[in-house]
């Protein structure tokens, strides 16, 4: 393989949601009827099945997303068509499931809008809109997403991207109570969905590779006021914060920090932006950490420990917040591998002479699947289910063994998985009939490499990796075709006992959603080319698939109304793959607005086409500079403009193509527009604190020789 391809594979890959009839399911008891409008406690989630409705984000408090609906099975899916479609006014990336209260669907889409919609017709019963400033989208790594809500004591609680968290009146959308969560001078976001558990509601953020300490917050669902929080790293002198988490730290965690490096200045991150579960049996709340803050773990802690909590999987007190046990799953990460994808939680046959266990599971980035004592933490298993090679296996502890290359020098290391992960945000599913966890996996290598140069940033992303190491400073046609090739995706049926896959399903590329499992005997899943799909559970084989039209990556739901069962998923095109892997897709499309698309048997209605005008891809300027001043901006590009514009110059579509935009045609638009801010109410922010107008206008050079490099391949195709 040439150089410039084992060094590019990730390099570029990087920076690549009215009552209800008696449900028919397979416990057909029906549900108490609500006293009051979104009448949800925490009782009614404990004991509903996520049948006749979905309350929470995974379904039940488990997080098994998995329905005991059967109406829609393997016999009946064939006639399963589109009930109603829904515009949510964006182009950015949708990930909400949609949350089904008393025949109402709230759903969230991008930049924290809420919506209420009559769940049977679509029907808009109001819309919320936080008002965010756009230029907050620069402190969003991951596109200015959202996951969705809770709804709990006929309120529905969002976390805003800006940090707010909100409780809105579940029946007029009106603002009851709003918080602030975060200090808002640092790059704190939040993007995932709330939970709810007597009478507080849960709440983390994101942000930590730009530089942020990571915490999860518990407040009082009816006054907004702070219950207890629990931070995920130590402050910088690791002395008390007078926070619950202080005894934690002080037992076991701030001697697996030294007392210098970037964590000292850079919070250490350790966001809590996805995963977190009630374990109502132990009444306790598991959630996931996330990565360190720089991504290196030689600049953020130079005495080379394992840096707690970051990467681990936590559980504490549900009423206290009190610290209980934790297991991490990468430590003194050194590469993104959060431990914030789907934790699941089930009874299982795991112990010694086959007795069972409560246990929690989970498939994080790192690619090891994992089943821990969910009362105690104890680690019960972990193996490989995808292809690896910074590690070999785990030890008789779960600690990974590590290949020694794996720990990245000045030369660059090729990796699976890469930092987008063997499994990222998309929801996991559980079947606990077949004893069956389906992992949307995917394989998006890495070529890792020390930042030589590497100093904190006060706006953009701190890795301490070099992701420009070995790119050609002008790509030729083909590199884009060569890096699609590198990635894989499958739908994996993982069965914890066996500790193998029972099935699996490939997929053309990566980045593919979340999954919904069915009493019904199905699995379904979107995909990256809108291919939403239904799976024999037990099988593997394909029975029904619909165009969404978008991308399906978010997590799908299912619901019944007057006896009739409707499966739902929205729709968007984005997110963290479609911002930085514009290569990823076979050519770059207009984006779509999102959707909430709903099915159900019998259905004929339509998803409406694309309606945006098609790309003038011709350069709309002059090549100039020689080759070292496009390869500095090669470098600069790859810092700053590669996650949100794509690896190469090269966007999917969801923010502009720098390459056909008229503004890389001339220096001062180009300079008006990343120096002085002049679209920064449109999220595109002044980088004038850490960009000169001269490496500003390396960057065009840089653009401008990638469009020029690719009029040969695109000529002609406007």
């Amino acid at each position: 393989m040439a150089n410039w391809q084992s060094t590019l594979i990730a390099g570029a890959s990087f920076a690549i949601l009215a009552a209800c009839g008696q449900a028919k399911t397979a416990d057909t008891e029906p549900a108490a009827e609500p006293e009051a409008f979104a009448a949800v406690d925490t009782n009614r989630i404990s004991t509903a099945s996520a049948g006749d409705e979905w309350l929470t984000y995974g379904g039940t408090y488990d997080e098994q997303r998995h329905s005991s609906l059967i109406e829609v099975n393997t016999e009946t899916v064939s006639d399963l068509g589109v009930a109603w479609t829904y515009d949510l006014a964006t182009n950015r990336g949708v990930e909400s499931t949609p949350i089904v209260v008393d025949g109402v669907m709230y759903v969230t889409s991008a930049w924290s809008l809420v919506y209420a919609l009559d769940a049977k017709t679509g029907e808009e019963l109001w819309v919320y809109d936080p008002d965010v400033d756009r230029a907050v989208g620069v402190k969003a790594c991951c596109d200015v997403v959202n996951r969705g809500v809770a709804v709990y004591d006929g309120k529905v609680f969002v976390g805003v991207i800006d940090g707010r968290l909100e409780a809105l009146d579940a029946e007029t959308g009106e603002v009851v109570w709003s918080k602030i969560t975060v200090d808002q001078s640092k790059p704190y976001t939040i993007t995932g969905a709330p939970r709810v558990v007597n009478g507080k509601v849960l709440i983390g953020n994101g942000g930590a590779e730009l530089g942020v300490r990571g915490y999860l917050t518990a407040y009082d669902t009816t006054t907004g006021d702070k219950v207890w929080r629990f931070y995920t790293v130590p402050n910088p002198e690791k002395q008390p914060d007078g926070e619950i988490s202080d005894a934690a730290f002080e037992d076991i965690g701030n001697v697996t920090w030294g007392d210098e490096g970037a964590w000292v200045t850079d919070g250490g991150g350790g966001t809590v932006w996805d995963s977190i579960v009630y374990d109502d049996v132990n009444d306790q709340i598991i959630f996931g950490v996330g990565n360190g803050s720089p991504w290196n773990r030689e600049f953020r802690d130079p005495s080379a420990g394992d840096n707690l909590f970051l990467s681990s999987i936590v559980a504490v007190d549900a009423a206290t917040g009190t610290y209980k046990w934790h297991f991490q799953t990468t430590p003194g990460d050194n590469w993104d591998y959060t431990a914030t994808q789907t934790i699941i939680l089930a009874d299982l046959p795991v112990g010694e002479d086959g007795e069972s266990r409560r246990v929690a599971m989970q498939a994080p980035k790192n690619g090891f699947f994992y089943v821990l004592d969910a009362e105690t933490g104890e680690f019960l298993s972990g193996d490989a289910y995808v292809p690896m090679n910074w590690a070999t296996g785990l030890d008789e502890n779960g600690r990974p063994i590590e290949i020694p290359d794996a720990r990245y020098g000045t030369v660059p290391y090729q990796q699976l998985p890469g930092p987008l992960g063997a499994h990222n945000w998309h929801p996991m599913a559980f079947n606990p009939d077949l004893n069956l966890a389906y992992i949307p996996a995917q394989e998006i290598p890495q070529s890792y490499a020390r930042d030589s140069r590497f100093e904190t940033q006060p706006v953009g992303w701190n890795t301490g990796a070099d992701f420009a190491a070995g790119v050609p400073p002008i790509a030729p046609p083909e590199v884009a075709k060569f890096l699609r090739s590198t990635l894989k995706g499958r739908l994996i049926a993982w069965d914890p006992i066996a500790r193998e896959a029972r099935w699996s399903v490939e997929h053309d590329n990566a980045w593919n959603g979340g999954v919904l499992s069915t009493a019904g005997g199905l699995v379904f899943q979107g995909k990256l080319n809108g291919d939403f799909a239904a799976y024999d559970a037990a099988t593997g084989d394909k029975l029904w698939s619909h165009d969404l039209k978008s991308g399906g990556a978010s997590g799908p739901g299912t619901f019944m109304i007057d006896g009739e069962q409707y499966v739902t998923i929205t729709t968007g095109w984005g997110s963290a793959f479609g911002l930085s892997a514009g290569f990823a897709y076979d050519e770059t499309v207009p984006s779509t607005v999102g959707k909430v698309v709903t099915f159900k048997l019998g259905g004929t209605g339509e998803i409406a086409d694309p309606d945006f005008p098609m790309i003038d891809k011709t350069p709309k300027g002059e090549a100039f500079g020689d080759e070292a001043l496009i390869a500095e901006g090669a470098v600069h590009y790859a810092r700053n403009c590669t996650v949100c514009h794509g690896p190469l110059a090269v966007s999917s579509g969801v923010l502009p193509d720098l390459r056909w935009s008229a503004i890389s045609g001339h220096a001062e638009s180009f300079k008006g527009v990343v120096i002085d801010g002049n679209l920064a109410a449109n999220g595109m922010v002044s980088f004038a604190d850490h960009l000169t107008p001269e490496e500003v206008e390396s960057i065009r050079a840089y653009v401008l020789a990638q469009a020029h490099a690719a009029v040969p391949a695109d000529a002609g195709d406007n």
